[in-house]
């Protein structure tokens, strides 16, 4: 008897992995995909990519952080080798991932966790304001007299990260009232 409840534990759980890990390589191409049709946009040095704050709210509420960041991760990476997207794809869309899966996991156990995406890639604003910039020799322009660089990727990055994580939350919503989510046992 205890042997065979071992087993089925196990069996689970490799079931449980494999459908995290498709998950993961499914949002990734999906990632990928995105970044080559309209719906990005260049402003200052940054590239915005509001697909990728949806893949992160996705991802973080049905992978968790570390599953998310690794698939903004390779989205990221991907972006980047395609000339799609530049090195704040990184810094931008990993602590968003991040921050929407801690929150889902340890602080709010609803969809709307999804929403918090934006003050993950605040801190992403953050990091490539002060540590991604200066290395790369990015000056971001003065607009309505602003000329703190950091003030500007908050904002910049708000102007995609806040479409994005609605439309995480909205296909969060969409999945769970089709039933698929459940189906997917994760």
């Amino acid at each position: 008897m205890g042997n065979s409840s071992g087993n089925m534990r196990k069996v689970r759980a490799g079931r449980r992995a494999a459908v995290r890990v498709s998950l993961s390589a499914i949002l990734i191409a999906l990632g990928v995909v995105l970044s080559v049709f309209p719906g990005s946009f260049y402003i200052g040095g940054a590239k915005e990519f509001p697909f990728q704050h949806m893949i992160n709210a996705i991802s973080g509420v049905l992978l968790g952080p570390f599953y998310g960041a690794f698939i903004a991760l390779a989205i990221g990476v991907f972006r980047i080798s395609l000339g799609t997207g530049t090195v704040f794809a990184l810094t931008g869309g990993i602590p968003g991932a991040i921050v929407v899966g801690v929150v889902y996991r340890y602080v709010w156990r609803r969809y709307g966790a999804a929403l918090a995406e934006p003050i993950g890639t605040v801190t992403g604003a953050l990091l490539s304001a002060f540590l991604v910039a200066p290395t790369i020799g990015a000056n971001m322009p003065a607009i309505g007299g602003l000329t703190s660089q950091w003030l500007l990727f908050v904002i910049y990055f708000l102007i995609a990260s806040i479409p994005g994580a609605i439309l995480g939350y909205i296909v969060l919503k969409i999945l769970k009232r089709s039933g698929m989510i459940e189906r997917l046992q994760i």
